[in-house]
């Protein structure tokens, strides 16, 4: 989970899915969580409308080691990986559609 640089860095093996092609948008969800499931849609909306971005959803209950190693504290959290899987931004809380594409900036 960490590259040679010291840099946090997620692959296919500890997402359970593909990167995509540009950046990849991970989000650790929670069943009951109301504002996962808006947090679904609007980076589900994002991965189709920029070519190369994949939107993978993580459940948190079910990966507590991955939750534990990230150091994820809340649901949902979001995290923006380049296309090496590196971590460039990360986010607590419901985003709004215009932050997650700015986010991607860093990324792509």
């Amino acid at each position: 989970m960490r590259g040679q640089d010291g840099e946090q860095r997620l692959g296919a093996g500890d997402i359970g899915a593909e990167l995509g092609e540009r950046a990849t948008l991970v989000q650790f969800s929670s069943a009951f969580c109301q504002p996962c499931r808006a947090t679904r849609r609007v980076l589900a909306e994002v991965a189709a409308m920029v070519e190369g971005v994949a939107h993978v959803e993580i459940d948190a209950e079910a990966r507590l080691a991955l939750v534990r190693a990230l150091r994820v504290d809340a649901t949902p959290t979001v995290l923006v990986l380049d296309r090496a899987g590196r971590v460039v931004r990360r986010a607590a809380g419901q985003p709004r559609k215009a932050d997650v594409i700015a986010a991607l900036g860093a990324a792509v």
